[in-house]
């Protein structure tokens, strides 16, 4: 999978196949339900920085693990929830409490968890670090 508007050439494309779970997968190479969940994943990570600057938030660093629950229903296979685990790293005791409003806006915010039908739940972990470092992202 190549975009255009990426520089279309072979070191920016990404392979992707059937995951491993279904008839002909191929394990170890991104699919399109890895890319859903990164997609609502990544999202939220770019929201955040945007709303995080606007808050004059200073972080160390900022991670999020997803998961998509895989059902059917209806005879059709649908991811219906995405949950993400987004961690915060914190210098200060005093920004859990911004840190918090943050995450909470970026979730509202995220222009793609807003254009999916499938629930998204986010389970939020705040980390308190005494390095002062702004903005890290992992």
């Amino acid at each position: 999978m190549c975009s255009p508007e990426l520089n279309g050439d072979a070191g920016n494309c990404i392979e992707v196949a059937t995951p491993p779970e279904f008839p002909k997968g191929i394990p170890g190479i991104w699919s399109p339900e890895h890319l859903f969940t990164a997609s609502v994943s990544s999202c939220l990570m770019t929201t955040f920085l945007a709303i995080a600057e606007n808050f004059k938030l200073v972080f160390a660093g900022f991670s999020c693990k997803s998961k998509g629950k895989l059902e059917q229903v209806d005879g059709k296979f649908l991811i219906t929830e995405i949950i993400l685990e987004p961690t915060v790293t914190i210098a200060d005791e005093k920004d859990r409490e911004k840190t918090e409003k943050v995450l909470q806006k970026s979730e509202a915010a995220c222009l793609i968890s807003n254009s999916v039908k499938s629930k998204i739940t986010m389970n939020p972990i705040i980390k308190i670090s005494s390095i002062k470092s702004a903005g890290q992202v992992t």
